[in-house]
């Protein structure tokens, strides 16, 4: 769905609301960056206001603000109304926070992803708290028949400190609503060292209503007549269903209905062939789905597996691959080198393991469907379900739930496809539930790849070129690395290639995509360089980084350049307050790595402890941080704890492999999580720049799994080139 581009000085308009409130909506339009245009939202002649305006003020005081994003544990349902709240100058403990249903048509894309929600959302937010801060301002001086320049806010109250008069906002909230909306010239926006509420730390909205236990989430929902579902697919990718024993599970206690799907095995996020089981209760769902046998043609996958992709990239190792960037003359410089330095690195699928598995409850209605979805992408639900079930896309509509976890499993929308698909064989509401095992065995996995790299020393120990060759397990001709990704445009020479690896098995976008991979690789390789160099890294980092400039223009999407001097800054931090240099005991070591990942600059110093048996423990983790304005103090630590910690887990523990065409793990017994007693300190250092917010989701995660692998290096004088850690004998050389 398109939306129209609008005046910007159209960017907000408000309706006068009876019952004496007064609501300013706004929508952001598709792929707006901070200068996003605005439409009216509009409310009925009782009063009520429609699901799509941002701000709501009624005759009480009381301010509802709307969330749209969705929530997926990040913090955006607490830090995107903290800048309306902000500008608003709200009190708020009187602040009430609704989730938006999906509306594009009112609000714009709600996709929750890539890290973007401060960051899209940070001016239009802020000059729709200013323009509603104004207009109540300008109630209030028409009031008291003062100027407007003699009035101030402050938590909700109006103040015109010459008469010591003041009202609350709600006293005022109709006359603002009857008001002209100010042109976005005579908006005032604070300085932020005015702020008050930004930058503090404040809980999440929903704290208390989880740990009291209120249907929040996906899995909590309940809908009159409701029954559950489960759906069973081939662990082989791209099987089709030939038989089943359908009447006897048909048969147990409990169950509704068993259906053969025939599905398509293409596309991988459409409805795939398999059987659905519709039960009265999950329990009896459970029941017989383990009841069930079934036999499937197994594809050509089926001859697929982890050691025949590794095969594969030993022979294509050899081979130049395909050159997707080639700066300067690489081959010379090669030629000339006083050292060489290569390596090759490997890397495992990984699902996205998220606490709360797939779900998803639809009601089919005759012509329409309606959704509660834990979804970070509603929009490609919207599409997708309309496409499989032959509907408008008017006639779906979404309900956003709070999110047990996605990263980035949940911009993909099968499960919405199968709950509907299931709805709508049944004619009721479903609750379409996955077990633990659905989860691991049908994800859409983070690829495994290889790299091999090669770089070239001059006699000072500097690099002169760099050639990386990376090899992804894809059947997508463009899956890849970026061209332009680090470390492209800071050497001289350097060349990229890739060669792929065919793969059936489906990948999708894994925490912080791509980085969380290339990340590891380069740092690592660049630590390799140091090393065989006789440099420290912290020196050779910095050297490479070169003077204080932009990488890359801002392009039409709205992507930042790379800005090494607020890389430098924050490498320089890190390694201060670690104590980067300083000796340590025998087995243990420092680790140092950086990266720009979603517009967030971060370097991290891992300190590690090797025994002389090969345990492992990673004792503290320092960062730091630059993403512009901290939002939520609380929210953005426990994002780059995250991080962190999600790193370590994937890095030390996590891989998914492949067997026969099918994942071989199925639960935390076999893709472990990272346990408490192995989470090491984190500190982390905030560089609070003047720079817009961006995200903090994905930035803390690339980092750390070189950092921590550099460190081993330095504990034990091993090098790690194969994750993850747990099957690799770290005991020192």
């Amino acid at each position: 769905m398109s939306t129209p581009p609008l005046d910007r000085r159209d960017f907000l308009r408000v309706s006068g609301l009876a019952g004496g409130a007064f609501m300013l909506g706004f929508y952001l339009s598709k792929g707006a960056d901070s200068a996003t245009a605005a439409e009216t939202i509009g409310a009925s002649a009782t009063g009520d206001f429609s699901p799509n305006a941002f701000i709501k003020i009624s005759a009480d005081g009381t301010v509802t603000l709307v969330a749209k994003n969705s929530e997926i544990g990040q913090g955006i349902k607490t830090s995107l109304p903290m800048i309306l709240a902000e500008e608003l100058d709200a009190d708020w403990k009187s602040v009430r926070i609704e989730q938006a249903d999906f509306n594009e048509a009112a609000y714009g894309i709600q996709y929750t992803g890539g890290s973007h929600s401060i960051w899209r959302n940070w001016q239009p937010l802020r000059e729709a708290g200013a323009t509603a801060r104004l207009m109540l301002v300008t109630a209030a001086a028409q009031t008291w028949n003062v100027p407007a320049s003699e009035c101030s806010t402050e938590r909700g109250v109006v103040h015109h400190a010459a008469s010591k008069r003041s009202l609350m906002y709600g006293e005022l909230a109709a006359k603002a609503a009857a008001l002209p909306v100010p042109k976005k010239e005579d908006l005032r926006l604070k300085n932020p060292k005015d702020f008050k509420l930004i930058g503090t730390r404040l809980g999440g909205v929903d704290n208390l209503a989880i740990v009291t236990g209120q249907p929040l989430f996906g899995l909590d929902q309940k809908r009159p007549g409701m029954l559950v579902a489960v759906f069973v697919k081939a662990r082989v990718f791209g099987a089709k269903f030939r038989s089943a024993n359908t009447d006897r599970v048909k048969a147990m206690p409990g169950v509704h209905a068993v259906f053969v799907v025939e599905g398509n095995v293409t596309p991988a996020d459409g409805l795939l062939p398999g059987v659905a089981i519709v039960a009265e209760n999950t329990w009896a769902a459970f029941k017989a789905k383990q009841a069930l046998q079934i036999s499937w043609d197994e594809s050509a996958t089926a001859e697929q597996s982890s050691e025949s992709y590794a095969a594969q990239a030993a022979k294509l190792a050899a081979e130049p691959g395909r050159v997707t960037r080639n700066d300067g003359d690489v081959d010379a410089a090669f030629a000339s080198a006083a050292k060489r330095v290569e390596a090759t690195y490997a890397y495992p699928f990984l699902a996205h393991a998220t606490l709360e598995p797939q779900n998803c409850t639809a009601h089919w209605q005759g012509d329409h469907i309606e959704f509660w979805a834990p979804a970070q992408m509603p929009g490609v639900g919207r599409t997708l379900v309309a496409k499989t079930l032959g509907l408008a896309e008017d006639k779906v509509t979404i309900h956003i739930t709070r999110i047990g976890g996605g990263f980035g499993r949940r911009l993909k929308a099968d499960y919405m496809v199968e709950a509907a698909w299931i709805s709508k064989a049944v004619n009721a509401p479903v609750k379409l539930v996955w077990t633990r095992e659905d989860d691991v065995q049908h994800d859409f996995y983070r690829r495994g790849g290889h790299h091999f790299v090669k770089a070239a020393l001059d006699a000072q120990g500097r690099i002169t070129a760099w050639w990386d060759h990376q090899l992804p397990y894809s059947a997508n001709p463009a899956a890849g690395i970026d061209p332009e990704e680090f470390p492209a445009n800071f050497f001289p020479n350097f060349r990229r290639s890739k060669s792929n690896i065919p793969s059936s098995v489906p990948g999708g976008a894994w925490r912080a995509p791509g980085d969380n991979a290339d990340a590891w690789v380069f740092l690592s390789f660049l630590d390799e360089c140091a090393h065989a160099a006789g440099r420290d890294m912290l020196e050779l980092c910095l050297e490479v980084l070169g003077p204080d400039r932009l990488i890359g223009a801002q392009d039409a999407g709205g992507d930042l350049p790379f800005n090494t001097a607020r890389m430098k800054h924050v490498l320089k931090l890190a390694t201060e307050k670690s104590g980067w240099g300083r000796k340590l005991p025998t087995g243990q070591g420092m680790g140092l790595a950086f990266y720009y990942s979603h517009f967030g600059y971060v370097a991290e110093v891992a300190q590690v402890t090797v025994t002389s048996d090969g345990t492992l423990k990673v004792n503290q983790v320092t960062a730091a941080v630059d993403v512009g304005p901290i939002v939520n103090r609380s929210g953005a630590e426990a994002q780059i704890q995250g991080g962190i910690i999600d790193g370590l887990s994937a890095a030390w523990l996590q891989e998914i492999t492949i067997e026969h065409g099918r994942v071989a793990q199925g639960n935390f017994g076999d893709y472990p999580l990272l346990r408490l007693p192995d989470v090491p300190q984190v500190e982390i250092h905030f560089v609070e720049s003047d720079n817009i917010p961006t995200g903090l989701g994905e930035p803390g995660l690339p980092p750390l799994a070189p950092a921590v692998t550099n460190a081993i290096f330095a504990a034990t004088g091993k090098r790690i080139r194969q994750l993850p850690l747990s099957k690799q004998d770290l005991r020192p050389a």
